[in-house]
């Protein structure tokens, strides 16, 4: 069945892990008759969380699109995972989204996951609710964790439901909307309706006036009917919200048990009747800064958000209408690689199990197999379109390590499943790195790789190891030096000869030509690894011939990719060639490319070498009880602080740390802190080790060397 774009809602269930998300979407399912029973993560039978690591862990590593028929709606529900780890299945989910449902634990409030994700929310403008779960706990908190909602997510955050009775005894909801009271029989389900009792009839009345407010807010003709009556009627009021919430102005927090299933129900008639349609979103960002409405009879573009492999099957790919409408047989062009692709059939879903339509309309979701070159990310229009929906922006990782594999043999093996999951998650970064003669992975946390190494184990039965990644050092010079080296080989028939005097110093934005020099040519590059090398021909008279300029530098710059303390790249030096000698037979390209090499690396070693390191800048937001542990953790790194103060409830320190130093950091601050704190790190720049480090790495080479 093929649903009209102003009768579909596609909600995002959001929040920290253990806040409900999974078991809140069986309630959903349930409630609407997707399903004839609930399932539970304890019995792992959820229609969600349906992979085996899932499973076996007990909380959602992945999105899973569901969907449900409510009235005369489609709701498509995307539930996903808590932790800020796969946050890529969190940005993706957002992107096709149209409204948020953020679930908050009554027992421990908004936690930092939330916040995280709150943050992602306001990045998409997304139109919000706000449901604080698990309203049966013995500890459950709804006024403390109200408060800390509005403290942390803004004072647009208004209540229209609150418990009557929360904790172990919790059956009874008032309604400041509707101006009812629901109270649910012992094994949850349908409520009953009451009149609210007259002991709460002030408090009730003063939300429901906070709501009339808000909705009158942003229509004209309903602030004039609010302002002579003091009321607006239900669908004045209805009206009223669907335009405050689609604006952004209003984030509505309803309360509720999944586990009990008692306030779903009206929930879903809330997202139902007043969170807005694909339709009523403001039209989606085209990646050349045009805009693309969602219009059912315009041509079809679709957004592909999510891809998967599964077992015998293959590719599935999770996409959005975001124009026109899509049917089985339909050839679309991909406008990233201009390749063309046959939807063979489309599918809605519920988690693992896929129904067939015969048509899916512009705001709806869906899935389809067997997809060849479309990659998440991607856009597929009609033919002779070009346009191309916004692309989504992952955040950059937080932590790597290199891949050992345990033999030469699965090496092959074990790079196509990895790049076959980097497909799949955008997050996760592949980076054969030809400096440190290492694999790396890069993602969000340790969490989030060893994921990867456990399916990696599981589906791929590779048995891939992780180890301490190596340090992109960096060597340069401090001091000038002169040197000469005569590079002479004879084994019959023709050399090789070639002598080079050479003077390098250290290069700085500005300088000023070498004194005694006659500069006859002048070279200065950017290096790929960063830095400039500056190369100046001084030779004069013609003891060397111009011919071997070329080969001169490409034997300098061979040895600066293998500087003499480590063996990193060199960078920030100049290099002068003063006078040499050639030989009219003996003398060609390869002599003074070794003779160059050689003197440079005799130089480098009396210019006072120094080795640097990468420092990264790391911002970490934590609350006040646990800075105490952060700092001294710090400290151990030998963190540079560069600032501190408060950021809203948190308190944020800003340091500069050595990326030695990082090495599973990740792990570390959530181990400290419980969770709760937040951090991220982006490269600085590179500053000289102390000098005992310095030979401490200097020695560690020559050692590998010696072995080797």
């Amino acid at each position: 069945m093929s649903y009209k774009t102003k009768d579909i809602r596609n909600v995002v269930l959001l929040g920290h892990s253990g806040s409900g998300k999974t078991t809140f979407a069986e309630t959903m399912l349930y409630e609407s008759k997707a399903t004839s029973r609930r399932g539970s993560i304890d019995e792992k039978n959820t229609i969600s969380d349906f992979t085996n690591i899932e499973m076996e862990r007990g909380n959602s590593i992945f999105s899973t699109l569901m969907n449900v028929k409510w009235k005369d709606s489609k709701i498509n529900i995307i539930d996903t995972p808590g932790f800020d780890d796969f946050v890529g299945e969190i940005v993706s989910s957002l992107k096709v989204a149209d409204t948020g449902v953020m679930l908050l634990n009554a027992k421990s409030g908004v936690e930092v996951g939330s916040e995280i994700i709150w943050e992602y929310v306001n990045n998409y403008q997304t139109p919000a609710i706000i449901v604080i779960n698990k309203m049966d706990h013995e500890k459950s908190d709804y006024e403390t964790t109200l408060e800390q909602a509005k403290n942390r997510f803004g004072r647009k955050v208004i209540p229209v439901q609150y418990p009557l009775n929360q904790g172990d005894g919790f059956d009874t909801i008032v309604d400041a909307l509707r101006m009812t009271m629901y109270v649910f029989p012992a094994d949850g389900g349908k409520p009953l309706k009451q009149a609210i009792p007259e002991s709460e009839m002030n408090r009730a009345q003063e939300m429901h006036n906070q709501l009339v407010e808000a909705a009158a807010e942003n229509d004209e003709t309903l602030m004039e009917k609010f302002f002579d009556s003091g009321a607006l009627n239900e669908d004045e009021l209805a009206s009223g919200l669907r335009i405050a919430l689609a604006k952004q102005e209003i984030f509505p927090v309803f309360c509720c048990s999944a586990h009990r299933n008692m306030g779903s129900g009206r929930i879903m008639g809330f997202i139902n009747d007043i969170c807005p349609s694909p339709a009523d979103r403001p039209p989606a960002k085209l990646a050349d800064g045009g805009t693309l409405s969602c219009e059912a009879n315009e041509a079809t573009s679709l957004f592909v958000y999510k891809t998967l492999s599964e077992p015998r099957i293959g590719n599935v790919t999770y996409f959005k209408v975001y124009s026109g409408k899509v049917k089985p047989g339909d050839e679309l062009f991909n406008a990233d690689t201009r390749d063309s692709e046959r939807i063979s059939q489309i599918y809605v879903a519920n988690g693992k199990n896929r129904t067939s339509t015969d048509e899916l309309c512009a705001g709806d979701i869906g899935v389809t197999l067997k997809i060849k070159e479309t990659k998440t990310n991607q856009t597929l229009n009609t033919k002779g379109l070009e346009r191309k929906i916004e692309p989504m922006e992952f955040p950059n990782s937080r932590i790597r390590v290199a891949v050992n594999p345990p033999s030469k043999q699965d090496m092959e093996k074990l790079m196509k499943a990895l790049y076959q999951i980097a497909d799949e998650d955008p997050t996760l970064i592949i980076d054969q790195n030809k400096e440190l003669k290492q694999t790396l992975l890069h993602g969000q946390g340790q969490l989030h790789l060893d994921i990867t190494k456990y399916r990696i184990d599981k589906v791929n039965n590779i048995q891939m190891e992780f180890e301490r990644p190596r340090i992109s050092y960096r060597e340069t010079i401090t001091k000038a030096a002169t040197d000469h080296y005569r590079h002479k080989k004879q084994s019959g028939g023709s050399g090789q000869f070639g002598e080079v005097h050479m003077r390098i110093e250290p290069w700085y934005e500005g300088m000023a030509d070498p004194a005694g020099l006659n500069v006859r040519k002048r070279e200065v590059e950017e290096l790929p690894w960063g830095g400039k090398f500056e190369f100046l021909w001084c030779i004069v008279g013609g003891s060397i011939d111009a011919k071997y300029i070329n080969a001169i530098k490409k034997g300098v710059l061979q040895k600066m990719t293998e500087g003499p303390l480590t063996g990193s790249y060199c960078q920030n030096i100049r290099v002068s060639i003063c006078d040499g000698k050639m030989h009219p037979v003996d003398s060609n390209d390869m002599a003074f490319m070794l003779a160059s090499s050689a003197v440079f690396r005799s130089a480098f070693q009396n210019a006072a070498p120094q080795l640097l390191e990468p420092i990264y800048e790391l911002e970490i937001l934590c609350s006040d009880d646990v800075m105490g542990d952060v700092m001294g953790d710090l400290q151990t790194r030998r963190a540079m602080i560069m600032g501190m103060g408060a950021e809203g409830h948190y308190q944020k320190i800003i340091a500069k740390v050595p990326l030695k130093e990082l090495y599973r950091y990740s792990s570390t601050l959530r181990s400290l802190t419980q969770g709760r704190a937040k951090f991220n790190r982006a490269f600085s720049e590179y500053m000289a080790v102390t000098p005992d480090l310095q030979h401490e790495l200097t020695q560690t080479y020559k050692s590998s060397l010696q072995e080797a």
